[in-house]
C-alpha cells in the first residue's frame, strides 16, 4: 500500500471522531431546542415569563463537537506514513471514540429537553439540571482524554 493511502486511511479515523462527535450534537441540540421552543409556548400560552436561559441547555450537547476537534487534531497529527501499522487503530479509534462522544451529546440533549420543560413550568432546579448534564458530559471528556492518552 503507498504510504499517502496509509497516511489517508489514518486521516479517515480522525474525520470519524470529529463527525460522529457532531451528528450526537445535532441529535442533543435538536431534542433540547424542540422542547425550549415547545415550554417557551407554554409559557406564551399560560402569561407566564418565558425563560430565555433554557438557550443555555440547547446548547449543552455542541460541547462534545469540541472534543471531538480536538481529538481529530491529535489524530491527524498522528496519521503519517512513516507509522503504517497505526492506522487500523486511529480508524476504530476515531469511529468508537466519535461514536461514544455523540451518543454523550445526544444523551445529554434528551435530559436538557427535560430540564427545558421542568424549569419552564416550575421555575425551579437550575442548578440541579445543569449538575446532570454535567455528569452526562463527563463521559465524552473521559472518552476524549483516554483516547488521546492512547494515540
Amino acid at each position: 500500500m503507498p504510504p499517502e493511502q496509509i497516511a489517508s486511511l489514518g486521516q479517515m479515523g480522525a474525520v470519524f471522531a470529529i463527525s460522529m462527535a457532531a451528528v450526537g450534537s445535532a441529535l442533543g441540540t435538536g431534542a433540547a431546542g424542540s422542547a425550549a421552543i415547545g415550554a417557551w409556548k407554554k409559557c406564551y400560552a399560560t402569561g407566564k415569563s418565558a425563560p430565555f436561559i433554557l438557550i443555555a441547555f440547547v446548547g449543552f450537547p455542541l460541547s462534545q463537537t469540541i472534543y471531538g476537534m480536538i481529538l481529530m487534531f491529535a489524530m491527524n497529527g498522528k496519521a503519517t506514513a512513516e507509522v503504517p501499522a497505526a492506522f487500523p487503530s486511529l480508524v476504530g479509534g476515531g469511529l468508537l471514540a466519535g461514536l461514544a462522544m455523540g451518543m454523550s451529546a445526544w444523551m445529554q440533549g434528551k435530559a436538557a429537553a427535560g430540564a427545558c420543560d421542568a424549569l419552564a413550568e416550575t421555575g425551579e432546579g437550575m442548578t440541579n439540571y445543569i449538575a446532570t448534564l454535567g455528569i452526562i458530559e463527563t463521559v465524552a471528556i473521559f472518552v476524549m482524554v483516554f483516547s488521546l492518552i492512547v494515540i
